[in-house]
C-alpha cells in the first residue's frame, strides 16, 4: 500500500524531475552541437572533393604547371658539366644497355659496385625512342634530363604541400620560394645524377613521414621511397638513419611496424634490385653491399681525392647553401621543436660524411631541401627587412645559377657536340678516330655522340690490389706527356684523326703536334677558373692528311 507523500517529499521529487529534465536538455543540446560539428566536417570534406577536379598531387594545378615549366626552363638553362657520374653512371650505361653494347662501362660496373635500377629508367626512354625511330643525339641528351626535371618538380610541390600541412600557406610559400631560388638546387635538380634522384625521393618520402602535424603520413609509402633511394644510392641510408630511429622510438606498436611495414617493403625492393642486376650482370650480386664496402668500409674513394675532416662544415655546406646561409641559421633559432629532427638529420649527415676522406658537394645535396624549411621559417618572421632580404636572396642566387649553368665548365660538353658533327658529316666514318687527352671522364662519351666512332680516353681505375706506388694511365701520362705520346704513337699509322686537350697542355706537347701534322681546328671556352690539369679552353686538333688539311663542314 502506497503511503501519501509529504509536501517536502513532493518538492524533492519535483526538484529531481526538474534536474533530470535540465540534464536531458543539456545532453540534447550537446548532441545538437556534435551534429553541427559533424555536419561542418562533412561539408568541409564535400568542399575538398568539389575542389579536387582542379587539383593535381593535392595542390592547385596551376602551381604544379608553374613548377614544371620552371624546371623545364631550368633544364635548358643548365648547359655545363658538373661531375663525370652525371653521364658515365647513368646515360652511358643506358646507351650500352639499349644499343647492343655500344657504349662504355667504367670499372665500377666490372667490379659490380653500381646497380642497373637507375640507368634502367633512361634505358627505357632510349628504347622507346629507338623503337619510334627518334633516337637522334639531341633527344638522347635532353629527354632523360627533362624526365629528371619533371621528377624534381613533383618533389618541389610535395615540399610545399608538406609545409602547408605542418604550418600554413604563408610558411609553405616562403619555403617553396627558398627551394626554387636555391642556386645549387637549380644547378643539380635536372642532372642525371643518383644524388639528384636521392634528393627527389627524400623530399617525397618526407611528405609521407610521420612528422607531428602531418596529415599525409603513411609508413608503407615513405619506407618504400626510402628503400628505393637506398637501392639507387646506398648512402641514402645516412640521412634517413635518425629519421627512421625517431619513428621507431615513437611508434607504440614497434613489432607491427617492423613485421608489417619495414620488412615487407625492404624484401620487395631488394628482390626487385637483385632481379634487375641479375638480368644485366648475368649473375646474382648485391651491389649495395659492394658499394658501401668500397666507399665506406674500405674508404677507397680517397683514390679520387681527399679533403680535411672539416671540409663540409668550412666549405661544402656553406657553398651549397650560398646566400641562404644567414636565413638558415636564423630559422634554426625560430623553428618549433618538431623540426628539430630535420636539423639533427642535416648535422648527422654532415658528421658522417665528414668521416669519409673523399668529399664532394653533391654528396650532401639530398639534405639541402631540409635546410629550406628553416630558411622559409626565417623569411616568414622577417617584418622590417623582408623585401630587401627577398631581393638579395633572389638576385644573388640568380647570378650564381646562370653563371654555373651557362658559363662555368661548359667546354667539355660543347666539344662533344663538335665531335658528333664530325662523325655525322664524315662520309668515311671508320677512318675518323678521337683521343681525349684530359683527366679521365672529363667529357661525356657515346651517349652524347651516338655514332660508332673509334674513341679513346686516358684510363684511371683505382688499384684494388693494395699496391703502395700505384699510378693509373692518366697519372703516367701527366708525368711526361710528350714522352708518353712519342712512345705510344711511334707508328704514324696508329695516330688518331682528332685530339681533344685542355689549353694548359698545348705548349707541353707542341713538338708532337707539329711533327705529327696536327692543326688546331676548334676552340671552346671552358672556365674562368682553370686549375691543375684543367685549362680555360678546350682545343680540338685535327691531323693533316695527304698534304691537305682534312676539315669537315659544320
Amino acid at each position: 500500500i502506497s503511503r501519501p507523500l509529504s509536501k517536502c517529499g513532493m518538492d524533492r521529487e519535483r526538484g529531481d524531475s526538474s534536474l533530470t529534465l535540465r540534464g536531458l536538455q543539456n545532453r540534447s543540446h550537446e548532441k545538437m552541437k556534435l551534429r553541427k560539428r559533424k555536419s561542418t566536417l562533412y561539408f568541409s570534406t564535400q568542399e575538398k572533393s568539389a575542389r579536387r577536379p582542379g587539383d593535381l598531387l593535392g595542390e592547385n594545378i596551376y602551381l604544379l604547371l608553374f613548377t614544371i615549366a620552371l624546371r623545364i626552363l631550368n633544364c635548358f638553362l643548365v648547359q655545363t658539366s658538373f661531375v663525370p657520374d652525371e653521364y658515365w653512371q647513368s646515360l652511358e650505361v643506358a646507351h650500352h644497355m639499349v644499343f647492343n653494347n655500344y657504349g662504355y662501362l667504367t670499372w665500377e660496373w666490372t667490379e659490380r659496385l653500381r646497380g642497373y635500377t637507375y640507368p634502367l629508367i633512361f634505358a627505357s626512354i632510349y628504347k622507346i625512342l629507338h623503337l619510334l625511330g627518334k633516337d637522334t643525339v639531341q633527344l638522347l641528351i635532353w629527354i632523360p634530363r627533362l624526365a629528371q626535371a619533371l621528377l624534381s618538380a613533383v618533389a618541389d610541390v610535395r615540399l610545399y604541400s608538406l609545409m602547408k600541412q605542418l604550418e600554413n600557406q604563408e610558411v609553405a610559400r616562403w619555403v617553396f620560394f627558398c627551394q626554387l631560388c636555391s642556386w645549387f638546387t637549380w644547378y643539380c635538380s635536372t642532372r642525371t645524377l643518383t644524388n639528384t634522384m636521392e634528393a627527389v625521393l627524400t623530399i617525397i618520402a618526407l611528405f609521407y613521414y610521420p612528422l607531428e602535424g602531418s596529415k599525409s603520413m603513411n609508413s608503407v609509402k615513405y619506407s618504400s621511397l626510402v628503400a628505393l633511394a637506398f637501392i639507387i644510392r646506398p648512402t641514402a641510408v645516412i640521412p634517413w638513419t635518425p629519421l627512421l630511429f625517431r619513428h621507431f622510438c615513437q611508434e607504440p606498436r614497434k613489432l607491427d611496424l617492423i613485421l608489417h611495414h619495414f620488412l615487407p617493403v625492404g624484401f620487395v625492393t631488394l628482390s626487385l634490385s637483385l632481379m634487375i642486376d641479375r638480368i644485366f650482370f648475368g649473375q646474382w650480386t648485391l651491389v649495395q653491399f659492394n658499394f658501401l664496402k668500397f666507399n665506406v668500409l674500405q674508404n677507397l674513394g680517397t683514390f679520387y681525392g681527399s679533403h680535411p675532416w672539416h671540409w663540409y662544415f668550412s666549405q661544402g655546406f656553406p657553398v651549397i647553401l650560398g646566400t641562404h646561409l644567414p636565413f638558415f641559421i636564423h630559422g634554426c633559432f625560430l623553428a618549433p621543436k618538431r623540426y628539430r629532427i630535420l636539423l639533427v638529420t642535416v648535422l648527422w649527415t654532415l658528421l658522417v660524411y665528414s668521416m669519409l676522406s673523399h668529399k664532394e658537394f653533391r654528396f650532401i645535396y639530398p639534405v639541402l631541401p631540409l635546410c629550406m624549411v628553416f630558411c622559409g621559417y626565417s623569411l616568414t618572421h622577417l617584418k622590417t627587412w623582408k623585401k630587401p632580404a627577398l631581393s638579395f636572396l633572389f638576385l644573388s642566387n640568380l647570378f650564381l645559377a646562370l653563371y654555373t649553368g651557362l658559363v662555368h665548365q661548359r667546354g667539355t660538353l660543347d666539344v662533344m657536340s663538335h665531335i658528333q658533327k664530325v662523325c655525322y658529316n664524315n662520309p668515311n666514318k671508320p677512318s675518323a678516330s678521337v683521343f681525349v687527352m684530359m683527366p679521365c671522364h672529363s667529357t661525356p662519351y657515346y651517349s652524347h655522340v651516338h655514332c660508332p666512332l673509334s674513341m679513346r680516353f686516358l684510363q684511371c681505375p683505382p688499384d684494388l690490389t693494395g699496391k703502395s706506388q700505384y699510378l693509373d694511365e692518366a697519372d703516367i701520362f701527366y708525368l711526361n706527356p710528350l714522352n708518353w705520346l712519342q712512345t705510344e704513337f711511334h707508328d704514324n699509322a696508329s695516330l688518331p684523326t682528332h685530339l681533344i686537350i685542355f689549353s694548359i697542355l698545348e705548349e707541353e706537347i707542341s713538338a708532337f703536334l707539329t711533327s705529327s701534322s696536327y692543326n688546331r681546328s676548334a676552340v671552346f671556352f671552358h672556365t674562368h677558373l682553370p686549375e691543375g690539369r684543367i685549362g680555360s679552353h678546350v682545343y680540338v686538333y685535327e691531323r693533316k692528311l695527304k698534304g691537305k688539311f682534312n676539315k669537315m663542314k659544320f
